[in-house]
């Protein structure tokens, strides 16, 4: 009989390495594995370190910016302007829109005058000739109606203050406008000139025509914002002085006074 021995192994047959790439004119290419035990090397990493000055650097400003700049911060100093910022025009509102609570007050005043200069008639027209003794009732009286003539005349104050209050600049870099509502309430609004993008007047009715006022509106882009400013006088021009800022401001051109 024949015996196989025990330790005998089938043999198999080495798998050729296949190619990994084949080069333009067709030719095989092969990846040879790094050796046992070793590793691949790799590039270092690199590092880029980018330094940065503590403070910016400052933009050097021209005699005349900064005289300009000067004079509006005496002149307006409740504005937040920057240091190369100066006025160019202030807008206020025409008187036209205090002729009605105005008027209203010294109607109301000079009723309440009237009315203290012929108590006594009054009196006697409305009760029985003699009744009403108006040296018993009149210092009361006289007191109360000059009390609402003092009130009315704060009143009419305040809101001529208030009115008065609500101003509209063009600087050289933004439009500003101050905003007050009321005696301790008020706000500001500000908007660069490179982002208006429409900026309009409107005059609508006789009275505006005849006294020439009217309202301005300004658009800006992206957000679609609107801002708008009632009782300017004579509109056209100060959009006409708005539109060439704007220009200028946009094409690198220094904005200049009107």
């Amino acid at each position: 009989m024949n015996e196989t021995p025990q330790d005998q192994q089938p043999q198999t047959t080495p798998t050729p390495p296949q190619p990994a790439a084949y080069d333009t004119q067709g030719r095989p290419l092969y990846y040879a594995p790094p050796a046992s035990g070793q590793q691949e090397q790799q590039a270092p990493p690199q590092y880029v370190h980018i330094s940065r000055a503590p403070e910016p650097a400052e933009i050097p400003l021209s005699e005349d910016t900064k005289r300009r700049h000067e004079e509006s911060v005496k002149a307006f100093p409740n504005l937040n302007l920057s240091p190369a910022e100066f006025v160019i025009n202030m807008v206020q509102r025409h008187p036209i829109g205090l002729f009605a609570p105005i008027g209203l007050g010294i109607l109301v005043i000079a009723l309440i005058i009237a009315l203290l200069a012929n108590l006594q008639p009054i009196l006697d027209s409305i009760a029985t000739p003699g009744m009403i003794d108006i040296t018993t009732i009149g210092p009361p009286l006289f007191f109360g109606g000059l009390l609402v003539i003092l009130l009315i005349g704060v009143l009419c104050y305040i809101h001529v203050w208030v009115y008065q209050n609500n101003k509209f600049f063009l600087t050289n870099e933004s439009v500003i406008q101050e905003i007050q509502v009321s005696l301790f309430a008020r706000h500001e609004q500000t908007v660069s000139l490179q982002n208006i993008e429409d900026a309009s007047f409107r005059q609508q009715g006789i009275l505006q025509t005849m006294f020439n006022y009217g309202s301005i509106r300004l658009s800006t882009e992206g957000d679609e914002t609107t801002y708008r400013f009632n009782y300017v006088a004579d509109p056209k021009r100060q959009i006409a002085v708005l539109n060439d800022a704007v220009e200028a401001f946009k094409n690198g051109r220094p904005v200049l006074n009107d």
